[in-house]
C-alpha cells in the first residue's frame, strides 16, 4: 500500500506535476502526444508516466501498440482535492500554456494527417 508521503513525494518533480496538468479533465493521450507537447524523449516521458501510474495518480490503457494514458478518476476523496488544488495553483503557468499550446498543434497536426 502507497504511503501519503510516497504519493506525494511522486508530485515533488517538475514533468510528472506538468503531466497531470496536460491530463486534466478526462482526456486519454498516448505518450507520443505527451513527448510532443513536454518536448522530451519518449524514454523521459514514460518513465514519468510510470511513476505517476505506480504511486496511484494515472491508469493506462493499451491501444494496439501504445499506451494510453489518463488521470485516475478512482482516486479517493482526499487525493482528488488535493489534486485539483495543484492543478487548479499551476494551470495559469507560462510552461502549462505552452505545453498546451504544443500539444494542441500536434494534436491539429497529426488529424489532418489521418
Amino acid at each position: 500500500m502507497q504511503t501519503l508521503a510516497e504519493l506525494f513525494k511522486s508530485l515533488a518533480d517538475t514533468t510528472r506535476l506538468r503531466l497531470l496538468l496536460l491530463l486534466q479533465g478526462g482526456q486519454e493521450y498516448c505518450v507520443c502526444d505527451l513527448m510532443h507537447a513536454l518536448d522530451m524523449p519518449q524514454s523521459t516521458v514514460s518513465r514519468h508516466l510510470a511513476c505517476l501510474k505506480r504511486t496511484g495518480w494515472l491508469k493506462d490503457r493499451r491501444g494496439g501498440v501504445w499506451m494510453y494514458y489518463s488521470l485516475n478518476s478512482n482516486l479517493d476523496s482526499f487525493l482528488q482535492a488535493e489534486l485539483a488544488l495543484i492543478i487548479n495553483r499551476l494551470a495559469g503557468s507560462d510552461a502549462a500554456r505552452l505545453d498546451r499550446q504544443r500539444l494542441d498543434a500536434y494534436l491539429e497536426q497529426k488529424q489532418r494527417c489521418h
